[in-house]
């Protein structure tokens, strides 16, 4: 009695704990141990205790190699009898007003911090372990699995997540992952899987004077740390992002790939940041019901940013059309540059074909020379044929091309759906005297078209009834504005 008399005398920030669905953390003093729960979920088992031992000795190895002073070592712990009745991994304490999380929540200025722990984390994947078996959790259909194990593992839980939420949720990341298996093969040729962290949390990181402090690396299955460097951070972005920080995320991401010479496209980030979410969102399920009810509220908040993220990262393919003198090569641009897509224009396709340079001339008659029905066919095919490639590597694209033909429309939407891409279709429209003066005034321009051709072509439109008419007679941030509102319907 005598004993705990004294240790209720002590300073109260002298002690502490902290608690997951897996483990528990005490902190004694400059000293922080961590036991691991005797649990077993889908994805861990921690019952026996020779299981929770090698744990232990793994998690010391493994997170030496970010914080190598941080981590002390492996503690038995004995029981009256001698016995050896639990094994603890002893941690240099961290100093709490330090964290990464609480930082964040006090709103203190954080933009170098963030560059810090992002060019740190691209030197450990540059030089992390990589190989054969870490490629094979690379994969494609490796991805989806993780995908479906949290699916099956959230499945109880639904309701807390909110069951519509986590049906779009796999019904987006099965969508995203069936067309990009060229992506990830990629991402495996580059070297971009590696035997990384697979847990980065801010309340885990620490921003020392000297340096990021990053702890608790997953260390229970080593298939579950073989990921993607982009993948590996994209879960510090996620924290960030739902502790209210976008702009942090979007540095800590933008540094990173500048860092890591990494040409990922946006949607894969976005992909990767919903995974995580999703993760999360799973591990709050599992808190819940181990009797937290604080954790309904995270869970339903890192579903929801999951969904959120699948959206955005929505790969398209987009048709941009309407008749010579509509804007649609202005709209069509801006469209790619607001949603960093790749852009193909019919009229540079039509004259690299023909071996021409963009401006020079090809005018002809109508449906002559490189106009002529055969050579617009080659072109059509071209568009899709180039956009095939960057569809499957998660690059949305836009196609500039007048569209008036159903036969062309259909082949784009076969495409659209071969590579499990939304299509969207966007016909651009301009009164006839606006498009006149416009094929007047413009010099220059890739395009060959005259008024003549222009009410030539009129005659040869296909009703579209399946686009969203696009009014451009005004200004081109007007006609963006207008695109972009039905995008994001």
């Amino acid at each position: 009695m005598a004993h705990s008399a004294g240790f209720a005398r002590l300073p109260p920030e002298w002690v502490g704990l902290r608690e997951t669905h897996i483990g528990v953390v005490f902190f004694v003093g400059d000293r922080a141990y961590k036991l691991k729960k005797p649990v077993a979920f889908g994805f861990v088992d921690f019952r026996d205790l020779h299981r929770r031992e090698v744990a232990c000795h793994r998690e010391v190895e493994l997170n030496r190699r970010l914080a190598p002073d941080v981590y002390d070592g492996v503690a038995d712990l004995v029981g009256p009898d001698g016995a050896v009745c639990e094994h603890l991994v002893v941690m240099r304490r961290m100093p709490e007003q330090r964290r990464l999380e609480t930082l964040v929540r006090h709103d203190e200025p954080l933009a170098d911090t963030v560059r810090g722990i992002a060019e740190t984390l691209a030197r450990f994947h540059r030089d992390a372990a990589r190989g054969e078996a870490l490629e094979n959790e690379g994969t494609r259909d490796a991805i989806r699995r993780r995908w479906h194990d949290s699916f099956a593992e959230i499945a109880p839980h639904r309701r807390v997540v909110g069951t519509t939420v986590a049906e779009r949720v796999e019904e987006l990341s099965d969508t995203y992952l069936a067309g990009r298996e060229p992506l990830f093969a990629d991402r495996i040729a580059e070297g971009r899987i590696v035997d990384g962290h697979g847990d980065l949390l801010s309340e885990d990181i620490f921003c020392l004077d000297d340096g990021p402090r990053i702890l608790d690396c997953l260390e229970f299955d080593d298939r579950l740390r073989a990921v993607d460097g982009l993948d590996d951070v994209a879960f510090l972005a996620m924290d960030l992002e739902r502790l209210g920080a976008p702009e942090l995320a979007a540095l800590l991401l933008d540094t990173y790939v500048t860092a890591s010479a990494d040409p990922a496209p946006a949607s894969l980030r976005h992909h990767f940041v919903a995974y995580r979410a999703f993760v999360r969102a799973k591990v709050a399920c599992l808190r819940h019901a181990q009797g937290d009810p604080r954790a309904a509220d995270l869970a339903h908040e890192h579903a929801s940013l999951a969904l959120a993220h699948l959206r955005e990262g929505v790969v398209r393919l987009i048709l941009v059309g309407g008749l010579p003198g509509t804007g649609k090569s202005t709209l069509s641009e801006a469209i790619a540059h607001r949603l960093g897509a790749t852009v193909f224009t019919s009229d540079r396709v039509r004259k690299e074909l023909a071996g021409l340079e963009a401006t020079e001339s090809g005018a002809a008659e109508f449906e002559r020379g490189i106009y002529s029905p055969d050579h617009t066919e080659r072109t059509y095919a071209e568009l899709l044929r180039r956009s095939e490639g960057r569809l499957a590597r998660g690059e949305t694209v836009v196609l500039d091309a007048s569209w008036i033909s159903t036969a062309h429309r259909e082949a784009a939407a076969a495409l659209a759906a071969r590579t499990d891409s939304g299509l969207e279709q966007l016909e651009c429209w301009a009164p006839p005297a606006t498009m006149a003066r416009r094929l007047r005034e413009r010099s220059g321009a890739v395009s060959d078209a005259t008024p003549e051709i222009a009410q030539r072509l009129t005659d040869r439109l296909n009703p579209w009834p399946e686009s969203h008419r696009v009014l451009t007679a005004g200004s081109v941030e007007g006609s963006l504005t207008q695109a972009l509102a039905h995008l994001r319907e």
